[in-house]
């Protein structure tokens, strides 16, 4: 099965992704790890991209296609993949769809997980992390057992990254909303996006993704 996973920050995409990949047998292909991969490889796409990220500059569409190409024909993802943070755009997306077709490969299922603006607001401004060991906690869903300390023996104190707050939480959401809404417009079109309601148990979304996928 071939997949694309979609969801914006605090949605749990990554928990969902990690489960998947168990779930169906399949390949974790996350744009991050792919490009930290063919670099380390020394591939030809992967060293065109490294002279971008060298020099500060956005790695262009034309060489994460090639890098994506060369991935999905790997022995790994003969069995299936999850495609995990790119596309981002309806340019990539299209992209995308011409590459596969040229590998004949067809795309099954898009997985948009949706949760609403204010839950993700709540689980994102609520991450709180411990200046001693980089210990994650969140003030509702996983709380310290002394408010402000970290649980384990370090003791350290717990903060709020800057990037956590409402007014950076807000603008990231925003501009994911906004460069996303035309890629799921566009996997809608196709007839494959299955949009998946974020907001419950986390073993709950992850039955509601499989059955979607499956029927």
């Amino acid at each position: 099965m071939n997949l694309l996973i979609m969801g914006p920050p605090g949605a749990g995409k990554g928990t969902q992704a990690e489960r998947l990949i168990k779930e169906l047998d399949i390949t974790h292909i996350s744009t991050g790890d792919m490009f930290r991969a063919a670099i380390a490889e020394g591939t030809e796409m992967g060293l065109k991209a490294k002279e971008y990220m060298d020099k500060g500059e956005l790695v262009p569409d034309e060489v994460v296609i090639g890098m994506v190409k060369d991935r999905l024909q790997q022995d790994d993802c003969k069995k299936g993949f999850l495609l995990d943070g790119f596309p981002r755009t309806v340019e990539q997306a299209k992209a995308l769809d011409k590459t596969l077709k040229e590998l004949g490969i067809k795309l099954d299922a898009v997985i948009n997980i949706e949760v609403p603006m204010e839950k993700l607001m709540e689980r994102l401004t609520g991450r709180r992390v411990c200046k001693n060991c980089g210990a994650s906690y969140h003030v509702v869903f996983n709380p310290p057992k002394e408010e402000g300390k970290c649980d384990s023996s370090c003791k350290g104190e717990l903060y709020q990254r800057s990037d956590d707050n409402e007014e950076s939480v807000s603008t990231r959401l925003n501009a994911y909303m906004e460069k996303t809404k035309p890629l799921i417009d566009y996997y809608s079109e196709q007839g494959i996006i299955k949009n998946i309601n974020g907001d419950q148990e986390i073993d709950k979304v992850l039955a509601d993704i499989l059955a979607a996928v499956k029927s």
